[in-house]
């Protein structure tokens, strides 16, 4: 039962709102003791634990070259490269990346763009270009608008595209729960299904995107 202090020390680390990562380490470290390990056993636990798992930190690269990138301008030339498609307005900017990363998603491509890859370098900034192209001017409340509409446009493309592929983890997920329950479903049968939601997301998505649109314009003429 001492093994459960471990539990108990992630509730109170987050309770008074400690660092996730301290709070883990913490949690871990008084496990291990409760359970008998000595620290240095638990460090060789955490160490046998990155390195069987370590392909998963290879995502974190992906945060310094973001840095690199934005450093070198080009959030900066995303947005002029808008501001030159003056025939290129938000709605059906976000409507083509809401195509695309629905339709890379459900060929189970879902890393392929994202908030961080995609949204904040590249697509946001092209946004308030294209609503700055047609003589909006931008406050911050209405550029935070902006940014989150974006990046709603990539949470919708994400998940209701991923699901039409079939080996995506929440598909095989739903198998194996219907599975315990007696049954039998083949993966195939859930990704057909996830096809008609799919398509109602995007038109519902694609109407907002247009209605955002029109108010924008709305405004920029006002």
């Amino acid at each position: 039962m001492l093994t459960l202090l471990g539990v108990a020390a992630v509730v109170v680390g987050f309770a008074v709102r400690l660092n996730p990562l301290l709070v883990v380490v913490i949690a871990a470290f008084v496990t291990g003791l409760a359970a008998g390990m000595t620290p240095v056993a638990v460090l060789e636990a955490f160490g046998k634990a990155f390195n069987e798992s370590r392909l998963i930190t290879v995502a974190y690269l992906v945060l310094p070259m973001v840095g690199v990138v934005e450093r070198a301008g080009i959030q900066e030339q995303a947005k002029k490269l808008m501001l030159r498609l003056r025939g290129v307005s938000v709605g059906p900017l976000l409507i083509a990346y809401l195509l695309f990363r629905q339709g890379t998603s459900a060929l189970g491509l879902t890393s392929i763009a994202g908030q961080t890859q995609s949204i904040r370098p590249i697509v946001a900034p092209m946004a308030e270009g294209a609503v700055e192209s047609h003589g909006g001017t931008l406050d911050d409340a209405e550029r935070q608008r902006v940014k989150a509409m974006a990046a709603a446009t990539d949470n919708v493309g994400l998940f209701f595209g991923e699901d039409i592929f079939v080996a995506i983890g929440s598909i095989l997920l739903m198998v194996g729960f219907l599975a315990t329950a007696g049954i039998t479903l083949d993966p195939i049968h859930l990704s057909l299904w996830a096809i008609p939601t799919a398509i109602v997301a995007f038109l519902l998505h694609a109407a907002r995107l247009l209605l955002f649109d029109r108010a924008r314009r709305r405004g920029a003429a006002a």
